[in-house]
């Protein structure tokens, strides 16, 4: 594997992880998002990431798309809600808030060493240059 095709696949990592932590904080953002009980919840969003030429030591990964939880939510009894119906519910995601810390984390640690990986690389790359010109 060529420094190039680390800070390549690297790079292509960043990427995924950043639209993973995009996704959460969305997710995060809208945990108490509101809405009448005949309109769908807001949809958590997960990321789906694919790999690239596996095992050919030249891929990486990308977003393969994008999957959307439930619409159902749950039914929260919020009568001074404006959007409550007559018996005083509205809907809201059924979102986990310890589940989406534990992914914006994950997604948080796979940036930073993608990031290393693509720091390192470049670092070596410019030292091989100076040696070269010696």
């Amino acid at each position: 594997m060529s420094t190039f095709s680390a800070i390549t696949t690297a790079g292509s990592s960043l990427y995924v992880h950043r639209k993973w932590m995009d996704a959460v904080s969305d997710n995060i953002a809208n945990i108490n998002t509101a809405t009448s009980p005949d309109e769908p919840a807001f949809r958590e969003r997960f990321i789906q990431a694919q790999a690239v030429e596996y095992g050919t030591g030249q891929g990486g990964v990308r977003v393969a798309g994008a999957q959307l939880g439930s619409a159902e939510g749950l039914l929260v009894y919020e009568p001074e809600n404006p959007l409550a119906d007559e018996a005083g519910y509205v809907r809201k995601p059924d979102i986990d808030l310890g589940e989406q810390m534990t992914y914006l984390l994950m997604s948080q640690r796979g940036y930073q060493a993608n990031l290393a990986v693509v720091e390192r690389a470049t670092t070596s790359y410019e030292a091989a240059l100076r040696l070269g010109k010696g």
